[in-house]
């Protein structure tokens, strides 16, 4: 694109201004050739024949004029040809009113010169109001590259070195092809500024707004009223997104969307950035990512959502800051200082993050969640960890806790054996079945268990203990339900959080409506 079409348009403009002679001592000089010509009242003459003149410095070929001396118009018909300084203009019929410094030209208007080529149904120019208009089908083509201009109507400014195009209009050149309802572009800045529906199309992206500018020289921009972005692995929308096609960088502001195909991850913010110079992409203003495990989505929310690329490996990863919480069929959870591998799909939460899974809650100072496909495969814990869970009493609670646990899912996604290392404590309700009749049993608590190990290995069903393995010397207290010391009941540091569990997916995206 660069700066040919500003050659383009100069062109234009000179083919039009050229009619105009500053001295206005305009004198029609005929040519060798013209077989014809009648002296009409009023100081109009008629040319007839094959007409050849030269006026206003212009050589003028067609089959008939009227020239009127007093009025200072030309009017001219059939075939009509203008020649100057290397640029040929072509047109059914010319009329031309040097005192009003007004040209019109119809039918088959077309003008070239060395380098550019036009064409339309027909042309205005307005000296006086500096402007010069073409409709009808305008069409402005290089001869010597692939760029072209068409429209249905074309205005040109030559004083402030602008022009509009309107009507279905259409740029292209070289791997750049725009469509638009309306362009005005500035060729002395080399900037394009559209003012309605708009298509951009380069060889690695598809851009859409419904307003906006773009510096051509620069190949950067601003486009605005939901913009959008589609490349072969990535779609970027925003109320605002400013770009620079050149190095592929983009920001965006007000409801941000962004999606990795690839890795079926989109992002959601207020603000964001995506550059592949930094390899990287934000979005912040609370912001919410979904990620697609098949038949599954993890959704996560924070303060600002971060997809990194390793440049060694190539492989990405997800990162929170501040404020993090996810929502997945299988689990939920809060904490921050958040990275998520694509490529290993592990999920690492730091500062003391809480899980939740079924009846279950997890905590630890720093927690691991191993993604197989579309469910948890297992969770590691580690330092100060503890798992709760909530008993169909609502007052009771299964307990353990160590200095790491393991816990494992089955293929359901359900939490399925505990293993807890270093310093285990558990503290656990047996029940005991009674069967009352052939078809009704009734499951009563026998009491509370508390016993400790260096390592517990504990198999679950539904939340409740089926069996408990002990490693390493285990030492241990039971107590009958009737003999239960309140002291005995909790583990140490013992807190339930049911009120920060995300519980759907709407409460997570409620922060950013």
């Amino acid at each position: 694109m660069k700066k040919q079409i500003s050659r383009t348009i100069a062109f234009i403009c000179s083919v039009l201004l050229s009619w105009f002679h500053l001295s206005g001592q305009g004198q029609l000089q005929l040519l060798p050739g013209t077989e014809k010509i009648y002296a009409v009242q009023n100081g109009i003459h008629r040319l007839v024949g094959t007409v050849s003149f030269v006026y206003q410095g212009n050589t003028m070929y067609c089959d008939s004029a009227h020239y009127n001396e007093k009025a200072k118009q030309v009017y001219a018909y059939g075939n009509v040809h203008i020649q100057k300084n290397g640029i040929n203009l072509y047109a059914d019929s010319v009329f031309y009113a040097e005192k009003q410094k007004y040209a019109k030209l119809w039918g088959h208007v077309k003008a070239r010169d060395a380098a550019y080529k036009m064409s339309a149904d027909s042309m205005d120019y307005d000296a006086k109001k500096g402007r010069a208009i073409f409709k009808s089908s305008g069409k402005i083509e290089s001869t010597i590259s692939d760029e072209r201009i068409t429209c249905e109507r074309g205005y040109f400014y030559p004083s402030n070195g602008s022009f509009f195009f309107s009507g279905t209009v259409h740029y292209s050149k070289a791997d750049l092809d725009v469509k638009t309802d309306t362009l005005q572009f500035a060729y002395e800045q080399q900037k394009l500024y559209f003012l309605g529906q708009t298509q951009m199309r380069n060889d690695s992206s598809q851009i859409y707004c419904q307003k906006g500018w773009y510096d051509v020289l620069n190949e950067n921009g601003a486009l605005y009223n939901h913009a959008e972005i589609y490349q072969k692995n990535q779609i970027i929308k925003g109320d605002t997104l400013m770009i620079n096609t050149k190095l592929n960088d983009y920001e965006g502001r007000g409801s941000v969307y962004f999606k990795d195909i690839d890795q079926q991850l989109a992002l959601l913010g207020q603000e964001a950035v995506f550059s592949d110079t930094k390899h990287l992409a934000y979005v912040t203003g609370h912001s919410l990512g979904f990620l697609k495990y098949k038949d599954d989505t993890l959704y996560v929310h924070a303060d600002t959502l971060f997809l990194e690329r390793d440049t060694l490996n190539k492989s990405k990863h997800l990162r929170a800051d501040r404020n993090f919480r996810f929502l997945h069929p299988d689990l939920q959870g809060i904490g921050d200082s958040t990275l998520y591998s694509f490529d290993q799909q592990i999920l690492k939460i730091g500062q003391s993050p809480i899980l939740w899974s079924q009846n279950g809650e997890l905590k630890s100072e720093e927690a691991s969640v191993f993604f197989k496909d579309s469910t948890i495969d297992h969770i590691e814990l580690n330092r100060k960890a503890n798992v709760i869970f909530t008993l169909p009493t609502d007052s009771l609670f299964n307990q353990m806790s160590a200095t790491t646990i393991l816990a494992l899912f089955d293929s359901s996604g359900t939490l399925s054996q505990v293993e807890a290392t270093g310093q285990a404590w558990t503290i656990f309700y047996p029940t005991n079945e009674k069967k009352l009749n052939d078809t009704v049993v009734q499951f009563q608590r026998e009491g509370l268990n508390r016993l400790f190990a260096e390592k517990l290995l504990v198999d679950l069903k539904s939340g409740e203990v089926v069996q408990i393995t002990y490693f390493d010397q285990p030492d241990g207290i039971f107590f009958p339900m009737n003999k239960i010391d309140a002291k005995e009941k909790y583990i140490k540091g013992f807190k339930r959080n049911p009120g920060l569990r995300p519980k759907s997916a709407q409460e997570i995206r409620k922060d950013i409506n």
